[in-house]
């Protein structure tokens, strides 16, 4: 069974990480979404919201799942049985950061990074971004699908 782990904060799940999932339904048996969880950090969007938000977005496909973990994303691969990390790309900057991850990733653990390029439409999003735009009370739907769910 070829398992994928997509991880991130999701804080916002956009619709560019949406499309990215979508992309790797076709490419993996399971899909798993693993939300990062760093103590240290303040997340706008409570862990359980995000978490039934991303469930609801994918009620209809079975193959995907949602987890979290505090550990080295590598760590939690092992731990959910997956061989690969997705990460989609919006531009040359994700590439090149992306890319130093994959290498340091393969060293420690013999990982794979599959890559995704995103969609032109979501090239320009970004969770911080829309964080600010939601604090300031813009309506954040055309980035975010249902985003009531959040709240």
């Amino acid at each position: 069974m070829k398992k994928g782990l997509f991880p991130g904060s999701f804080d916002p799940f956009t619709k560019g990480h949406e499309a990215i999932v979508l992309k790797a339904i076709n490419l993996f048996d399971e899909i798993i979404i693993g939300i990062g969880i760093n103590s240290n950090k303040k997340y706008l969007f409570d862990t359980e919201k995000r978490i039934i938000h991303i469930k609801e977005l994918f009620k209809n496909y079975p193959t995907v799942k949602v987890g979290t973990y505090q550990k080295l994303t590598v760590d939690y691969c092992k731990e959910i049985g997956s061989n690969n990390i997705i990460r989609g790309l919006r531009n040359s900057t994700d590439f090149e950061y992306e890319k130093s991850i994959a290498h340091i990733n393969t060293a420690i653990s013999g990982l794979e990074t599959v890559f995704f390029l995103t969609d032109e439409k979501y090239s320009s999003l970004n969770s911080s971004i829309i964080r600010d735009l939601y604090l300031n009370k813009v309506d954040i739907s055309h980035f975010v699908t249902s985003p009531e769910l959040l709240v």
